[in-house]
This record gives C-alpha cells, structure tokens and sequence, in this order.
C-alpha cells in the first residue's frame, strides 16, 4: 500500500509539472510574461482614460499590467483597460448590421471607443451616438473614403485604389455641408459602378438584376462591391463572398469597375480642412505602398493602420516610423460571421498607440470647436454650442478660448455686446 501511495504522488507531482509548463508555455505564446507599466505608460493610460470618461476617470483600473510589446493586461479593481475599435462598418454601407447593433456588439465585447467608419457616409453616426449613451460607449464619427492614387508619370497601369479613414470630434466636420457634397459625389460613383458591375457579370453569362443588389444594399445605400457579390452568393453564381471576390470582382478583374473616387490627395486635404484626422486604411492591400506613403505623407497624412486582430505588422510599423506617421489599426468588422472576420475588439492597441493618436487628434478636433465659438461670439446664443458635449465644454482649451471671446465685444444690429459666459 505504501508503494502504490508512493506512485500515486509521483504521478501527480509529475501531472502538476506538465501542467505548469503547458500554463507557461500558453501565457508565452499569448505575449511574454507580464510586468508593471512603465511610468511613461501609467501617464498614457491616465491621459486616455480621462479623454474616455472625464466625468469618472476613476472608473478605469490604473493599476493594469502590460506584457512585453506594451498590449494591456486587465488587472485591479475593476478588471478595465480601455478598447479602442478605430475601423467598422454598419449597413449604412457594405455592412451587416444596422449602427445600433454593431455598437451593441461592441459593448459585449468590451469596447470603451468606438469609431464609425462607414464607406464615403457618415448617415449612421446619429444612430450610433444614441445607441452609444446606453452603454457609456465614446463614439469618434468616422468615415472611410474611397480615393484613387494616381502615380507620378501618367503611368494608368499603376492607378490604386486607396481608402483613407477619417476621425472627427464629437461635434463632427466643421464644414459638414462641404465634406457631404464631396462624399456625396463618391457616393453617385459608387451607383454607376455597381451598375457597371453587373453588366458586366451579365455578359459573362450570370443574369444578376440590379433590383437583387439594390435590395441587398437598402433603401438610401450606395451600392458597393460587397452587395454585388452578397447578391452572386444568393443567385447561386458562386459558393462564397470570398468566390466572388476571387474570380470576379477583384481590383482589375472581370467584373471590376472603377467609379468616380477622388484623388487621394484631394481627400485627405478635405478631411484635413473639415477638422478630421487623416489615417490610411489597410496598406498591405497596397501595391505600391511605399510610393504611395511617401506621397500621402507630403499631402497631410497622420497616420497609417498597422495593427490587426493578429498583432501588429512590422513592415508596416517600420513604413510609418520612418514617414513620422501614427500607428493604429481597427477590427474592420463588417458583421458577416464567419472565422475569417476579425471581431469587435479584437486588436489589441497598445496605450502608449491610444496616447499618440489622441495627442495628434485631439489638438485638431479642437479647432471645429473653435469655429462654433466664432460662431458663438459673433451671435452669443447658446443654440450655437447645441451640438458640444459637456465633456468637451468642461475642456480647458474649450473654457480657455471661451474666456478669450468673452472679453471681445461684438455688433449686434449696429450695438456693441459683451459675450455672456
């Protein structure tokens, strides 16, 4: 009896090994062994919970722990740490779901932020604000816009499309009705394009209507190449999206069709001017990235998207480090399911990441604030702030400039008025 306890022991003390090295080996491959932040990364996630939440900061943990590559490790009091998803799409484009359950999705997912980036609309940002309020979710409206990138030389072989992602304030572009007629026009493009398409789908034998993709897209949606294909799928045509895009409707392909993008440069000077920040969307899509980095940098890029629910691209990372550009990344959740979507939430953006964007962003957002307050010194009513939060009031660049007008007189019917505050 004594031998077979001895065994017994043996067994379970060798069992107990394996399973220390299987729960070490498992946290090794999930990123390294965790460590305290840095003083550098304490100050980053204090400055990025309080833009989150100004009313509450303290309800973020600020004791959570970072693993080697800097990604953030819930630990504390509440188990927070601060999920930004800067890169989805709702129905109001080529998405699944309207704008209400995409944010709903992301707050079952733990997304803190969330940025709207609908293709060439902003038409889901109020739906997605008022969805936003029942979770404590902070929406950045967003939109992804369709461009084309034209190289130096004339040379049309080498013509990209290119999709720049633009993130506002709260309050919006400040030239709204500016920016609305620019999308609006690629908009118009994207119908024309979608039409082409499905000639040309018909003249390889595939008798797909227009009313079939119309439908697919919704009342008051631009058409895009996601609805043509979603529309092959239910035909019959093909076996998948993925079949669709593969042997028909990629860039160049024989059912492609180009629409009427922008040049990229126009662009990214219209996000630029209407108080946005400008980001380039999936560059490993890119044939030329290089070239076209180069470019974008010189005509008011800020950043590009590096990070993907894999981890972060390193090629990638290097290009914008070397073109002085900010490194970010989004889900890019369409809603269609499957194991080859990436999930609300699912990339992992370091504080440090989440610091340097909002250091770049916020600065700009202010001036569509500034604006308003023009807008508010020259007619002081209060009907001019109607679209600031509270939380942006309660900035102190916000305060500061409003304390600044208050002391300028402006002429009202002829009488010169003191700026209430």
């Amino acid at each position: 009896m004594g031998d077979g306890i001895a065994i017994q022991s043996t067994n379970n003390s060798i069992k107990s090994n394996k399973d220390k090295k299987k729960k070490k080996k498992k946290n090794k491959n999930r990123g390294g062994s965790k460590k305290k932040m840095t003083h550098e990364q304490v100050l980053a996630f204090k400055f990025v919970t309080e833009w989150v939440s100004l009313d509450n900061p303290s309800s973020f943990a600020t004791s959570s722990l970072v693993d080697d590559f800097g990604v953030q490790k819930p630990v504390g009091k509440n188990g927070d740490r601060v999920v930004f998803d800067l890169h989805c799409h709702s129905k109001c484009s080529d998405g699944f779901l309207s704008p209400s359950k995409v944010v709903e999705r992301a707050h079952i997912n733990g997304v803190k932020v969330l940025a709207l980036t609908d293709h060439d609309t902003m038409a889901g940002i109020p739906e997605a604000v008022e969805s936003a309020r029942k979770y404590g979710i902070k929406i950045i409206p967003g939109v992804e816009v369709s461009t084309i990138f034209y190289p130096s030389g004339g040379d049309t072989e080498a013509e990209e499309p290119v999709h720049i992602l633009a993130y506002y304030s709260s309050i919006g572009p400040s030239k709204f009705e500016e920016l609305d007629k620019f999308l609006s026009n690629i908009r118009d493009g994207r119908y024309l394009r979608a039409k082409n398409m499905v000639l040309k789908l018909n003249k390889l034998k595939m008798a797909l209507k227009w009313e079939h993709v119309c439908r697919i897209a919704g009342s008051g949606t631009a058409p895009g190449r996601l609805h043509v294909a979603r529309a092959m799928v239910e035909a019959g045509y093909v076996e998948n999206l993925k079949q669709a895009f593969a042997r028909y409707l990629f860039d160049g392909g024989p059912a492609y069709s180009k629409g009427s993008e922008p040049v990229v440069e126009e662009a990214i000077k219209m996000i630029c001017d209407t108080g946005g920040v400008a980001v380039l969307a999936h560059p490993w899509a890119l044939k030329n990235p290089v070239a076209i980095i180069r470019r974008l940098k010189e005509a008011g890029l800020h950043g590009m998207e590096v990070y993907k629910s894999d981890g972060r691209l390193a090629a990638y990372s290097d290009l914008a480090d070397a073109y002085g550009l900010l490194k970010i990344g989004g889900s890019d959740y369409h809603g269609r399911g499957g194991h080859h979507e990436s999930e609300l939430g699912s990339v992992n953006l370091p504080v440090l990441v989440l610091h340097d964007f909002l250091k770049v962003a916020r600065p700009i957002w202010c001036n569509a604030i500034r604006e308003l307050l023009e807008c508010y010194a020259e007619e002081p009513s209060n009907t001019n702030l109607e679209t600031i939060t509270s939380q942006e009031m309660e900035n102190e660049e916000f305060e500061a400039t409003k304390l600044k007008l208050s002391n300028v007189s402006t002429s009202q019917g002829g009488t010169p008025v003191l700026i209430e505050t």
